[in-house]
């Protein structure tokens, strides 16, 4: 099994600020855009639109498209039968993805940077220090194979029309992992589902750090205590203490976990605990 630690939702480069923590629940901002997508802001539930126009000051418009992906949460839109939570790549994190044979039955864990926020007077403001923080998964049943044509792949799954990633518009290796129903995860109880939003998230910035980039890492992971290390992040980047200066771009880092015990309970106890 891979872990895929896969950063989304908006930061200073991309959004312009942070996703908000609402009451400590991370809600990750769909990232504004100019590639195709059927979804704007205003479509989405929950209060999306005015927290994206209240956090940037009016920079981002309620009206302006969005890419909702990963598409985790059924509540976002108005979802069509057999729908499920889904995640779309392109270019060049599409082909580190697939070099690294990412496939069915590997999860992605998706993260990013979040900053606490309140409602004052009708009006959304950040209050708290920016933080990284993982706020959903998904594990992958089928990996699609999209392309520039997405009339095929919206035949055989008519429920996937809503996902940015079946417009057309997009590069040759336009792929998008569908998540499984159920969690197939050794320790995981019966029943949890294959994809979702954490209640509070995983907050991966030390806690004696200021720089966000700066993770608190489980030492299955370091590879200078025996664990099992990440692309883009060389021996240099760790700490024997289990920090991790995490590179500074980069969507997909992936961490081939196979069968370590100690990766695959962590794993389980996170997802198992914030049902």
């Amino acid at each position: 099994m891979k872990i895929i630690f896969s950063r989304k939702g908006f930061d200073s480069a991309t959004g312009g600020v942070p996703s908000p923590l609402i009451d400590g629940r991370p809600v990750s901002l769909p990232i504004p855009t100019r590639m195709p997508t059927p979804v704007c802001f205003l479509d989405l539930a929950n209060g999306i639109s005015q927290l994206v126009s209240d956090l940037t000051k009016g920079r981002i418009a309620p009206d302006q498209p969005c890419h909702l992906d990963p598409d985790l949460d059924s509540d976002s839109l108005t979802r069509l039968p057999g729908w499920r939570g889904a995640l779309g790549q392109v270019g060049a994190a599409q082909g580190h993805l697939a070099n690294q044979g990412v496939g069915p039955e590997d999860v992605f864990l998706f993260w990013g940077l979040f900053r606490a926020a309140s409602c004052r007077g009708g009006q959304w403001e950040f209050t708290g220090a920016p933080e990284h923080r993982i706020y959903g998964w998904l594990q992958v049943e089928i990996v699609l194979a999209v392309g520039e044509e997405p009339k095929p792949t919206l035949v055989r799954y008519p429920w996937l029309a809503s996902h940015p990633h079946v417009a057309r518009g997009w590069p040759p290796n336009n792929t998008v992992y569908v998540a499984r129903e159920r969690l197939a995860i050794p320790g995981v109880r019966a029943g949890v589902p294959g994809f979702g939003r954490l209640r509070n998230g995983i907050r991966l910035t030390s806690p004696e750090s200021k720089q966000p980039s700066r993770w608190s890492i489980p030492a299955w992971l370091n590879p200078r205590s025996g664990g099992v290390g990440m692309t883009f992040h060389p021996q240099e980047r760790w700490s024997l203490d289990n920090e991790l200066r995490t590179a500074a771009r980069g969507q997909e880092f992936i961490a081939d976990v196979g069968e370590h015990a100690d990766a695959l309970n962590w794993l389980a106890q996170i997802l198992d605990r914030e049902q």
